[in-house]
């Protein structure tokens, strides 16, 4: 049996979802909300979690780094857990958070089930899985100027935090933050930060 978690920030849409899942004979789905993710993952140890990178929580946890801290857990034991996720095709910056977290499975959100089962099973086996949809999204990704850290920084300036919060989030000094707003500035080719938010928007970066 495969074991699964499947991390979704809506209640009625992970139960859904894993009910369709577990219904396949060779998978067994647990499900769950980011905020209890690594305590579920200590306790269930999967071979595979499945995670929305549209989910707000999840997202953050990304900007934070800690999506490598959530496969770490599930892989506390000795195991070898598999990250696979849920991607929109048309938002390259989670996608390449996805890739910097080295998730090994990728599904295009608009897909059909099915297709969410055939990865599953292949991330089990270890082996990569990235859906035909997301071949765009992924050259989009390639083309994102900034670094993992500056599109955190980025993402964390565009939800309205300000220097000190975003500051204390990552756990960095002030300073280290406005050399990061200004290097967003310059290679987005913004006059500003509230300019280089509206970009990093419209090309859909946060």
């Amino acid at each position: 049996m495969i074991r699964l978690l499947l991390v979704h920030e809506s209640g009625l849409l992970r139960s859904a979802l894993a009910s369709v899942i577990g219904a396949e004979p060779d998978i067994e789905a647990a499900a769950c909300s980011w905020r209890d993710a690594r305590s579920r993952a200590r306790s269930l140890q999967p071979q595979v979690c499945v995670v929305d990178t549209d989910s707000p929580a999840a997202d953050k946890a990304a900007r934070k780094g800690e999506w490598g801290k959530f496969v770490a857990a599930a892989s506390r034991e000795g195991g070898d857990c598999g990250l696979l996720v849920l991607v929109n095709s048309e938002r390259p910056g989670p996608l390449r958070r996805a890739h910097e977290a080295r998730a090994l499975g990728y599904v295009d959100k608009d897909a059909p089930p099915q297709r969410l089962v055939e990865a599953i099973r292949q991330v089990a086996k270890k082996e990569r899985y990235v859906d035909d949809a997301l071949g765009y999204g992924f050259l989009q990704a390639a083309k994102i100027p900034l670094t993992e850290r500056e599109l955190g920084v980025l993402s964390l300036a565009a939800d309205g935090a300000s220097i000190p919060e975003i500051a204390r989030t990552l756990h960095l000094s002030t300073g280290t933050i406005r050399n990061y707003l200004a290097a967003i500035t310059r290679k987005t080719g913004a006059r500003n930060r509230v300019d280089a938010i509206r970009i990093s928007q419209c090309e859909g970066w946060v």
